[in-house]
């Protein structure tokens, strides 16, 4: 089976825009464009994985992954306070079906 192609496929490979705040080999933080909180960032892998729902034993690790990297992410800037979140599935409010994390702070980053 083969993945679909959403936009952050397309932000991953470059194709359209994004506000990067990082990037790593294996995820890329950007600026959400519908901001909840004055840094709201997406943490996104760069393997595929739909949602938390459809994680499976080769992809179990992606999420805390996700959280480590948004933990060093913090330290790194100083951030003491923040929220993390997934949304899974369309009735848990996921817009787009590629597994990101959400990091949610009132703190400013540079």
């Amino acid at each position: 089976m083969t993945s679909p192609d959403t936009i952050f496929h397309k932000i991953l490979r470059h194709e359209i825009p994004a506000s990067i705040a990082y990037e790593d080999n294996e995820v890329m933080v950007i600026k959400d464009i519908h901001p909840k909180a004055t840094t709201h960032l997406l943490f996104i892998p760069k393997q595929f994985l739909a949602s938390v729902a459809s994680m499976d034993v080769s992809t179990q690790h992606i999420p805390g992954m996700l959280i480590a990297k948004a933990k060093k992410f913090a330290q790194e800037k100083g951030i003491d306070g923040y929220k993390l979140q997934f949304n899974v599935g369309a009735g848990g409010g996921q817009e787009v079906m590629y597994i990101h994390l959400h990091f949610l702070s009132e703190a400013k980053i540079g």
